[in-house]
């Protein structure tokens, strides 16, 4: 597996996946940082003529720099559940098919602090460097289980005390409705058609984003930033304040 670009690659060495890079190009100060971390890592940097690197990458903007990764830890929809310090909060996505999406998802889970991502392993976007260049790296840090069937995941959240949320854009209960200070998931249907069938009805709860303009959704990759940010309100809210005496 390979990422590329900048971002990417210094993600995955700091996350102690990388075996390789190659460069076109040593000098800028974000290069000299790759090298350096590539050095401390002891990772080999090769130069390259800028052509291979294009080739490799097939089209997308590499910056001048291609990591060869390690598969990423592979993780159970159980051990995403016991890893979280409290109420879990995890994303299903039941068939993105675009590395763009699902890179933007991962960089927004990243972000909220997610305790882990659900994917199905077929019929789904790559965890390749499309993605991780999309997600600007974060694709080397969010935990990730891959499955066969979605609709058996949600099952199996269910069963481990996690509630599950679909979101579904002609519901009438709407996102802040839902509360997320209980261990949740929040489950996003694919581009274009949604949750599918199975999966929506073994989702405890289903929610919309109201829209209020002239477009009738969101790109789901907006709309997992907009339930994730709510759930992150929500459990900020009903923290205990951390000061003495119940003072900020």
């Amino acid at each position: 597996m390979i990422v590329y670009g900048i971002n990417p690659v210094l993600e995955a060495l700091r996350a102690g996946r990388v075996r390789e890079i190659r460069v076109s190009d040593r000098g800028g100060d974000r290069m000299r940082e790759v090298i350096a971390l590539a050095a401390q890592h002891r990772v080999p940097v090769k130069r390259v003529p800028v052509d291979v690197l294009s080739r490799e990458v097939r089209g997308g903007v590499h910056q001048g720099v291609v990591g060869d990764v390690e598969e990423a830890a592979t993780y159970t929809v159980e051990e995403l559940v016991t890893a979280a310090a409290a109420a879990p909060l995890i994303v299903v996505l039941d068939g993105i098919e675009d590395p763009h999406n699902l890179g933007a998802i991962l960089r927004t889970c990243d972000a909220a602090g997610v305790d882990g991502v659900v994917i199905q392993s077929r019929r789904s976007a790559a965890l390749g460097g499309a993605a991780a260049k999309a997600s600007a790296g974060a694709v080397s840090h969010v935990r990730i289980a891959e499955v066969v069937n979605i609709a058996r995941a949600v099952d199996e959240l269910k069963e481990a005390g996690v509630w599950t949320v679909g979101l579904a854009g002609e519901v009438a209960t709407s996102y802040d409705a839902i509360d997320f200070t209980v261990p949740s998931a929040i489950v996003l249907g694919a581009e274009g058609t949604g949750l599918r069938r199975l999966v929506r009805e073994r989702c405890d709860f289903l929610a919309s984003i109201p829209m209020l303009g002239h477009v009738g959704s969101l790109n789901v990759s907006v709309a997992a930033g907009v339930t994730l940010f709510e759930a992150v309100r929500q459990r900020r809210a009903a923290a205990p304040l951390s000061g003495p005496h119940g003072t900020p």
